[in-house]
């Protein structure tokens, strides 16, 4: 049976992220780069800004919680397994190359995040119990009058959050612990369970309290041990950055090339990495900006430009930086084993397991907070306030799952998942695109006057 759904799976993967996913995405991403004036760099200071400036003051309109409590929610969700396995898997199956595909889907990503957020909180409203719900699905329905594919959205987020925010993280910490101390599991699974409960069954307040300050502390954590390893390794990077140019458009490494290094290959695993990291153009992190306390939709979504440059151009970078000076990289090893091999060649004694692992299981467990949230606003959108509170039950049985089954077979599930969340997403997003220019110029003229 899993051999039969992992070559369907495999089956449907290869159209799902072939070509056409890949023209939309960076399609999308170039579209609203030029139309939005190259927002992500002309207002790059301001969203820094913005964000860095109002960490604990309130945004002076509707939501349910702080404009810096929904960013560290949406990147919770997005600085997963991806930073650390993800990024190491595109570069052993892709090659160095990978690497500037990533960065090229980060900078578009960080215009088609903006634009997912701003669109998004114009058509936000409140659920039946009160809470301010947001997404695609609203988009889709309330903007476009496509309530059945608004509900194609909610679906796919729904079981999608069962893959890649929820199995995925469990699996990988799962995997961690016993790799690293011989925990079984089951005990995994277990300890995983009550720590989400802890958290999720309080809704998006009782999530947004506990991002705030995970978030903040696991990014500068791993980021510490990485630049620890960038700085013993500084004579190595100038042959980092020459191995990712040539991979990225010779499709060939300076070592002479391995199985799978073409450019090809290279553009279609740093993209699907990045996307998996980012979430950029999947449409997930617009729904928690949405519970967002702002006064407009665009300064929300300065909040996006912050959370793609954060994740992608900072952490993804960090981590293949490190793989590539200490040499590893073609190796053999792939997933979080590589960048945890890495780690342990830069860092003196044990402290580059304990960077990998703590960084891994950290950014696991934030990940399955965040996702939990979205998964249960597209549960919301499909039957209604009183489901959120099953899903969250449901949601803490495939925590368990996913600790005890297998990660080969979840992760291409979970690949698979992404890539079909974000077609109406795009569709979405491309036809509000008026609708954007319309808020970006009323956000700006009012700024400057």
């Amino acid at each position: 049976m899993s051999d039969r759904l992992q070559a369907l799976n495999a089956a449907l993967n290869g159209y799902v992220w072939g070509w056409p996913m890949i023209i939309l995405l960076m399609g999308t991403g170039l579209i609203l780069t030029i139309l939005t004036g190259v927002v992500q760099f002309r207002r790059l200071a301001f969203a820094l800004s913005e964000v860095l400036g109002r960490i604990t003051r309130r945004g002076g309109g509707q939501g349910d919680v702080r404009p810096f409590q929904a960013v560290a929610t949406a990147l919770a969700s997005t600085v997963g397994v991806g930073n650390i396995a993800g990024v190491a898997t595109a570069i052993a199956l892709g090659g160095p190359g990978s690497v500037f595909w990533l960065w090229v889907s980060g900078i578009l990503g960080m215009a088609t995040k903006y634009a997912e957020i701003v669109v998004a909180l114009h058509y936000r409203e409140r659920d039946g119990s009160g809470t301010m719900r947001g997404g695609a699905m609203y988009v889709l329905r309330n903007g476009l009058g496509w309530p059945w594919l608004g509900g194609v959205f909610a679906a796919l987020t729904a079981l999608a959050g069962f893959g890649i925010g929820n199995m995925v993280q469990a699996n990988s910490v799962a995997d961690a612990l016993r790799a690293t101390l011989d925990v079984p599991t089951w005990a995994t699974g277990i300890a995983l369970v009550i720590l989400t409960a802890l958290v999720i069954l309080g809704g998006i307040k009782s999530i947004s309290r506990v991002t705030e300050w995970l978030v903040p502390f696991m990014a500068l954590f791993y980021l510490f041990g990485a630049m620890i390893v960038l700085v013993r390794c500084a004579d190595q990077l100038p042959q980092a950055f020459r191995l990712i140019f040539d991979g990225a458009f010779s499709g060939s490494a300076a070592a002479g090339g391995f199985a799978g290094s073409t450019v090809m290959m290279a553009l279609r695993y740093g993209i699907a990495r990045g996307l998996f990291s980012n979430e950029a153009g999947l449409g997930s992190a617009p729904m928690v900006h949405c519970a967002a306390d702002t006064d407009h939709p665009v300064r929300q979504g300065m909040y996006g430009i912050f959370e793609v440059f954060v994740d992608t151009l900072v952490i993804c970078t960090a981590t293949a930086l490190v793989i590539l000076t200490t040499g590893i990289w073609s190796s053999g090893s792939t997933g979080a084993a590589l960048t945890a091999k890495a780690f342990e060649i830069g860092l003196p004694g044990t402290f580059g397991s304990v960077v990998v692992t703590g960084g891994l299981l950290l950014f696991a467990y934030s990940t399955l907070l965040g996702w939990s949230y979205y998964g249960e606003t597209g549960i919301v959108y499909l039957l209604g306030a009183k489901a959120a509170k099953p899903y969250r039950i449901a949601w803490l049985v495939f925590v368990y799952l996913g600790a005890t089954g297998s990660l080969h077979l979840v992760w291409d599930i979970a690949d698979t998942l992404n890539g079909l969340m974000a077609i109406p997403n795009l569709i979405g997003l491309l036809a509000s695109i008026p609708l954007l220019l319309r808020l970006q110029r009323e956000f700006f003229s009012k700024a400057r006057s």
